[in-house]
């Protein structure tokens, strides 16, 4: 995937925390089409190639239900490499008799449903890079419906069979929960170097590398100064961000250290955390 390899700075996998392994294994095997990667005692790595890991899920003692109206995950974001893999996602929905949503937005056509604890998820396709519309570095995005009589008609009835997750589809992009956008913004733009690609009125951002339309989005839906959930509770537990290099990856350490925002380091990889609680895992691409 061409915005999501170096030299950008992109999501690679993230960690939910669950209060049902099993159901949250089920949903995401039979509805979404992962492979089981690994499983361990209370915890399970999944992936769509069999090699990569893009989604773990851990089921701590004693977790507590989701709580809403609070900072963390609006959704993750599967992005699939062809639009006949979203036609085929689609009629697979349909007979899942999954209830969801779908948008065109422009830079992408976009399906949206959630698993059973709630978690928001999206599996997506990009359209053209070459059809973006870009005006003094911001690209042109909306929220209209999507065509669901073109999207399947571009593809054949033998590639509308759904047979799980193609081997590359990647996390396209998260989206975000956060008490405070402007601290937030400025927290992934001068901590982490994103660049805002598009904003929705005065309540989300959308932030990338290499002019791509976003790898994380931010929004305060759940209220400006929403508060963090419980750390044991069903919840976003942290996502990896891939930095292009070591060199960048020092570089955005110690702009972060100069925020003063917590860092943890773990072996050659930092562990930090957004102003609203949101944990991220900081890795770069070996040299």
């Amino acid at each position: 995937m061409r915005f999501h390899n170096p030299p950008a700075t992109y999501v690679s996998s993230l960690q939910i925390k669950t209060a049902d392994l099993d159901r949250a294994l089920k949903f995401y095997r039979s509805v979404v089409g992962f492979q089981v990667l690994e499983r361990v005692g209370n915890s399970a790595i999944l992936s769509a190639d069999g090699q990569r890991a893009i989604l773990s899920l851990v089921q701590p003692a004693e977790v507590q239900p989701k709580q809403f109206k609070t900072t963390g995950l609006y959704h993750f974001a599967l992005l699939l490499p062809e639009r006949s893999d979203l036609a085929a996602f689609v009629t697979h929905l349909a007979k899942q008799g999954v209830r969801f949503g779908a948008s065109h937005h422009l830079v992408s056509e976009a399906i949206y449903f959630y698993d059973p604890e709630d978690n928001g998820i999206e599996v997506y396709v990009d359209t053209d890079p070459a059809t973006w519309n870009w005006r003094e570095s911001k690209v042109a995005m909306d929220t209209i419906p999507l065509d669901f009589g073109d999207l399947l008609s571009s593809a054949g009835p033998e590639k509308q069979v759904w047979k799980g997750l193609p081997p590359a589809t990647v996390i396209g992009h998260i989206h975000l929960h956060v008490s405070y956008l402007g601290q937030a913004e400025e927290f992934y733009t001068k901590g982490l170097g994103f660049q805002i690609a598009s904003r929705y009125r005065d309540s989300a951002s959308f932030l990338s590398t290499d002019q791509y339309h976003h790898h994380i989005a931010l929004n305060t839906w759940n209220g400006v100064g929403a508060p963090r959930p419980p750390k044991n509770s069903v919840r976003l537990d942290f996502y990896t961000l891939v930095l292009p290099s070591q060199e960048k990856m020092e570089q955005a350490v110690s702009r972060l250290r100069a925020m003063n925002s917590p860092l943890e380091q773990l072996g050659s990889q930092f562990m930090v955390e957004d102003p609203a609680g949101n944990r991220i895992l900081l890795t770069a691409v070996p040299s």
